[in-house]
């Protein structure tokens, strides 16, 4: 199909769309997906083509599920609207994965298992607060910080009021590193231990604080106790 072959002139049995109905996503490609969120292609090429161009500047859909509005509207034919659709599919896809309400955190592995869907493959470092029930039962996720692909800051005092705000009587915390190491930094064994103390008197409970880096996780607080050997597999909360 040349690149100027706009989707409506193709017999409707090629549309991306029209395929989709009859077949399910299953049998679509990445890159017919991608085509039915742009809705439309660019000046000289189809939706198709210009979701196809996409994937390869990107890498591929992983590559593409990290790429923010701005950076996708900058490329030719996708503007805000298209680029806006494109980051809000990929945002409830990985809602859907984590599900993270009602999911027990007995371990540090059930803190990553919710936090590394949301912000284990992010370009710059997220942080998000996991509020739990005294069954310890996540009942709601925040994001609560924004940094840089260096860092940020972690609120320590609006941490704690939104844990209050919305019930909370235990809570975990989580951020990311898209460097991909998962060495806590003094800063984020610090900030453990001002969350620890300042929730213990309040009559929280900080469960842990993990690192999560793509699909990889360390515990901050099992580091903590154990900074020489690094943190048992499944540690406890």
């Amino acid at each position: 199909m040349s690149g100027s072959t706009p989707i409506r002139a193709l017999p409707v049995h090629d549309r991306p769309r029209e395929r989709l109905i009859e077949l399910g996503g299953a049998a679509l490609s990445d890159a017919e997906l991608v085509a039915i969120q742009l809705g439309t292609g660019g000046r000289d090429e189809s939706a198709l083509v210009l979701a196809q161009a996409l994937l390869a500047e990107w890498g591929g859909v992983v590559g593409l599920a990290r790429a923010a509005v701005d950076e996708l509207a900058r490329h030719r034919g996708v503007g805000p609207a298209k680029a806006a659709r494109l980051v809000a599919a990929f945002a409830l896809a990985r809602r859907v994965t984590g599900q993270p309400e009602g999911r027990v955190l007995k371990t540090s592995a059930d803190v990553a298992a919710v936090a590394a869907p949301l912000i284990g493959h992010e370009r710059v470092e997220k942080v998000v607060l996991l509020i739990a029930d005294h069954r310890q039962r996540v009942s709601r996720v925040l994001t609560v910080a924004r940094g840089g692909a260096t860092g940020c800051t972690v609120p320590v005092r609006e941490i704690l009021s939104l844990v209050l705000r919305h019930d909370g009587v235990a809570f975990a915390l989580a951020h990311n590193h898209p460097g991909g190491t998962l060495d806590p930094s003094p800063a984020d064994l610090a900030v453990t231990a001002r969350l620890g103390s300042a929730a213990r008197e309040l009559g929280l409970r900080l469960l842990d604080h993990v690192i999560v880096a793509d699909d990889t996780w360390r515990s901050v607080s099992a580091a903590r106790r154990t900074p020489r050997s690094g943190p048992p597999e499944g540690a406890r909360c």
